[in-house]
């Protein structure tokens, strides 16, 4: 069973594959072929998908007793945990929070996954320091790219540093973000402030945070 936000294509193909037993959201963002293929099978879809207001589906206490695993989409992530879902480095609006805070904070397990590189490697999602937080540690418990899983759950600061960079991390950015972490000075927290956002900085100035 899916309970959401928002339901989007994937779940179409889903629902008819049988593969998940039903749906709840409060709107659909689906193509006019999807959204046909549900009014030509309404018999078959009616008792799937249920919408609800947005003061139902977004509401914490049900999402809390539902105990979701809530999986949401990030940006970023720093080496710490936290998550930006909505600001490309740090300035760029790319899209709104919408209502992936209501799920991350009061879900069973709250779960964000994203690719480890974009612009064909130019940029890495894990990086020392995110540009913008709106998920922060405490609430991100799970961080998964398609190198690995990242489970944050009962680490110290520096063991979760050091299980995202060694599972989440691409290994074009891995060595460097481990030469970030053992050279950044601090006590709880380790961060070299001089240099957190070195990779920003090499972005906006060469297109690349490989410089």
């Amino acid at each position: 069973m899916m309970y959401s936000e928002v339901l989007q294509e994937s779940v179409v193909h889903l629902l008819e594959t049988g593969k998940i037993s039903g749906a709840s959201a409060s709107s659909l963002t689906i193509s006019a072929d999807s959204l046909r293929k549900i009014y030509d099978n309404m018999d078959y879809f009616a008792s799937r998908i249920v919408l609800r207001p947005q003061e139902i589906s977004n509401n914490p206490e049900i999402i809390r007793r539902l105990g979701v695993i809530a999986l949401n989409v990030g940006l970023e992530f720093d080496i710490y945990g936290h998550a930006n879902s909505t600001h490309v480095a740090g300035v760029d609006l790319m899209n709104g929070i919408g209502g992936s805070g209501d799920f991350e904070r009061n879900a069973y397990l709250s779960i964000f996954m994203a690719p480890s590189i974009a612009k064909e490697g130019k940029i890495s999602t894990v990086v020392p320091m995110c540009s913008h937080v709106d998920h922060s540690e405490h609430s991100v418990k799970v961080i998964i790219t398609e190198q690995g899983i990242a489970d944050l759950r009962g680490l110290s600061p520096l063991q979760r540093a050091r299980t995202i960079i060694d599972n989440c991390a691409h290994p074009m950015y891995r060595d460097y973000l481990h030469r970030y972490l053992e050279n950044a000075p601090g006590g709880h927290i380790h961060h070299d402030l001089s240099h957190v956002f070195d990779l920003h900085r090499n972005l906006i100035a060469t297109g690349s945070m490989l410089g």
